[in-house]
């Protein structure tokens, strides 16, 4: 019996041996070096990795498909500029292994769908287009030309291009994503959904209202000269393990390290910089000063604790707010005062979990110091007050002068590579209509005003059968998504499903009537064209646009481009009807900068600047204190604290990675700096709370999030003890994406709300 869609999205139920130790008090360090070493052994080949172990993130070379932290602008070091993680994603994207037509002969789609993340992504590179008729259970192989001619045909008998979503990864180059948004408007639709929508979306309309511009305002050289960094709901040590070198360069000049987070993260504990012979010899640098375990969703209260004590003391002693900076470059302090004297000091200390002990440490360094940094993650930006965190944040450093200026401001640290790049030239389902203008007047089309789908109103449409084509530029979706079981039907009620990727995921199993892979080019290997081997560049959490060339030959001669994908589909589709010459775009990729150049703000001479070693810096009005807001300046906000209160038997639940694990990629089945070995299927549980309901550690539960009279089931979780606050838990993702609600999300900006999930633990 064929499985359904939900059986297919699901992870299996199923343990594979759980081993627990006590987490280890040192981060990266030799045994970085081993796990890392240990992956490329076993799945690369030996010369590949050591051609991409000397290129990658160089000056030259090629950018790491993992992570968007930024390379330094200076030297960069010649024992390897790149983290575990990195070479790990290399090791998944350049693994010696490739499949085609043959290895889906032998295995269904079924079939495929009984096994681990794990073991789909380790099942090879994929090889060759492949087609999945309807009512078919296995792929087959399909040639590149009628692949094209398939979407095509599916798009132009679809009663409107508004019923096609056209999904986008962050791992996509600037050249590509810029190409995928001119077909999607020429075609004649906003639905440009991205992984933006799912992780810094708030972040960006938190920005954007308060600040002008919705990206970080600071460099790698003013967190190396920062008196305070703040890193609030972000885990470097395992998502962005080369932001601990940063770190550890502010320690080395004397500023200091709060960390704000419900688990006590390793990397913050000890670094031991394996770019350093010496520190690996002797030991690590001791990270963060001040260790703070808010309670998830505790931030709005820590932050507005500290503002009403810097009221306080600005009362008291004056000085304490830089005024100048306020009336000069603010609006909206009034106001925003008057709301903050209406809230309890203590009550907002409570609500935070913190100890009035970490607080006072914590107040301490910021009530002496302006040169502030406020680092953060998805802890802060999956709430349903998302927004409200961020823009808390925001006033905390307008009221401390700490933005626009050296070792001060916002540092919203970004996932996939070039997510931010991609919303840079375009991949938004909410385009502002100056870049649309541009785009008419350049191509002599007119581009919908209307909005798009984001995500969330995506998932909805396919599931309401308002959308009938999914085309995904990347990424792994149902695995990305909330809800799995909606969204595996929404996939399923679709005419045809599109993925272009480089390795088998969970999503090519989840299909409509139809269903395409088309494999495309790693960051790592060689694009060959007609005019050469191509350039391309991309976007790092800080702005800078830097180019990407790869050093590999490609892994199969039936795999394209990204670019050549774009092309091919959109000289497919429209025809006769575009006023583009798509083709010269895939012969030469230089064409498409000068189309960047004159389309997106900041590109100037961009063929000729992106030859430039470091790359470039891209406008940042925030940077210079020139706020591109409708006032010109910077905006004080009002925020509410959040809502929600837990019942006698309730948890608040937030997902998070594995230290073997980028984004939906899982490496292995160990999360080293936890503890927690070989399995994914664990609930981490405060010890009281275990008491408290009977619980004993491995013990097997299930878990259920109720959410507007809906019950959602995630069944067969092993329960871990763990310092974390009480009353909350963590599971890992996609494991326990099914208990997120569709319909829970940040208000404005629709961010699932993946990190604030009421749960209820049952004994299985």
């Amino acid at each position: 019996m064929s499985k359904t869609p939900q059986q297919k999205a699901a992870t299996p139920e199923q343990f594979t041996g759980l081993k627990i130790t006590e987490p280890p008090k040192n981060s990266v360090g030799f045994s970085a070096l081993k796990s890392a070493s240990n992956m490329v052994l076993k799945y690369m080949k030996p010369l590949d990795a050591l051609k991409i172990s000397s290129k990658i993130n160089q000056k030259g070379g090629f950018d790491c498909p993992g992570c968007a932290w930024p390379d330094p602008d200076d030297d960069r070091s010649i024992l390897g500029e790149y983290c575990e993680n990195g070479i790990k994603a290399m090791a998944e994207e350049a693994q010696k292994k490739t499949i085609g037509a043959n290895f889906f002969k032998k295995h269904s789609v079924d079939q495929l769908a009984q096994l681990s993340d794990f073991e789909i992504g380790k099942s090879g590179r994929l090889a060759e287009p492949l087609y999945l008729p309807e009512g078919a259970t296995h792929y087959q192989s399909i040639s590149w030309e009628e692949a094209f001619k398939k979407v095509s045909t599916h798009l132009n008998a679809l009663n409107s291009p508004d019923e096609a979503i056209f999904y986008t990864s962050g791992r996509t180059t600037n050249e590509a994503a810029f190409l995928y948004q001119l077909f999607v408007r020429e075609f004649g639709t906003s639905n440009l959904p991205d992984c933006s929508n799912m992780c810094h979306e708030a972040s960006g309309k938190a920005l954007t209202e308060t600040l002008g511009i919705g990206k970080g305002s600071v460099t790698l050289d003013d967190l190396y000269k920062a008196d305070v960094v703040m890193v609030v709901g972000q885990n470097p040590g395992t998502n962005h393990p080369r932001m601990l070198v940063a770190l550890e360069k502010c320690k080395k000049n004397g500023g200091k390290i709060i960390a704000v987070n419900p688990l006590q993260e390793v990397g913050f504990m000890k670094f031991t910089n394996p770019q350093n012979p010496i520190k690996m010899l002797t030991g690590g640098t001791d990270l963060a000063d001040v260790f703070v375990p808010v309670t998830i969703n505790g931030d709005v209260a820590f932050f507005k604790a500290i503002l009403l004590k810097l009221l306080e003391k600005e009362a008291e002693q004056g000085n304490v707010f830089d005024k100048q900076f306020i009336e000069t470059h603010t609006s909206g302090y009034d106001a925003f005062i008057a709301d903050l004297k209406r809230f309890d000091f203590e009550e907002c200390l409570k609500l935070s979990g913190v100890s009035k002990a970490i607080f006072d440490e914590v107040f301490e360094l910021i009530l002496k110091n302006n040169r502030i940094i406020i680092c953060w993650a998805m802890g802060l930006t999956q709430h349903e007050n998302a927004v409200d965190n961020i823009r808390e944040l925001v006033n905390l450093l307008l009221l401390k002068g700490s933005v626009g200026k050296e070792g001060a401001g916002t540092c919203p640290v970004r996932g996939h590579s070039n997510v931010q790049g991609d919303r840079t030239v375009g991949i938004w389902e909410a385009a502002p209509q100056a870049f649309l203008n541009k785009i008419e007047t350049k191509y002599g089309f007119k581009p919908t005003a209307k909005h798009g789908y984001s995500v969330i109103e995506a998932i909805e449409a396919m599931y309401k059968q308002k959308a009938k084509v999914f085309f995904g530029l990347g990424g792994n979706f149902i695995s990305a998504v909330p809800d799995t079981n909606y969204s595996a039907q929404a996939l399923a009620n679709c005419n045809l499903t599109v993925h272009v990727s480089t390795k088998l995921n969970r999503s090519h199993l989840v299909t409509g009537k139809e269903a395409l892979i088309l494999p495309c080019l790693g960051r790592a290997e060689k694009d060959y064209q007609k005019t050469g081997i191509q350039l391309q560049s991309v976007e790092n959490s800080m702005g800078v646009v830097s180019s990407t060339k790869g050093i590999l030959e490609p892994c199969s001669k039936n795999i394209i481009s990204e670019v050549s994908v774009v092309c091919g589909i959109a000289n497919a589709t429209l025809k006769e009807r575009t006023k583009i010459n798509w083709l010269a775009y895939k012969d030469d990729y230089s064409l498409v900068r000068n189309d960047i150049e004159e389309v997106v703000d900041g590109f100037a001479d961009y063929n000729k600047r992106l030859k430039q070693p470091s790359g470039f810096y891209l406008p940042n009005g925030a940077r210079i204190r020139e706020f591109k807001t409708k006032s010109g300046k910077a905006h004080f906000t009002i925020n509410k604290l959040p809502e929600w209160k837990l019942k006698k038997d309730e948890l608040i639940m937030m997902t998070v990675r594995s230290h073997d694990q980028f984004n939906t990629t899982i490496y292995g089945l160990n999360d080293r700096y936890r503890g927690i070995f070989n399995e994914r299927r664990v609930i981490m549980m405060n010890r009281e709370d275990m008491k408290e309901r009977g619980i004993r550690d491995l013990q097997v539960v299930n878990l259920h999030s109720e959410y507007h009279g809906v019950v959602r089931r995630a069944n067969k979780f092993k329960v871990v003890g763990y310092d974390i606050p009480k009353k909350c838990c963590a599971t890992y993702f996609p494991e326990t994406n099914v208990l997120v609600p569709l319909s829970s999300y940040a208000h404005t900006a629709k961010t699932p709300a993946s990190k604030s999930i009421i749960i209820k633990v049952f004994k299985a």
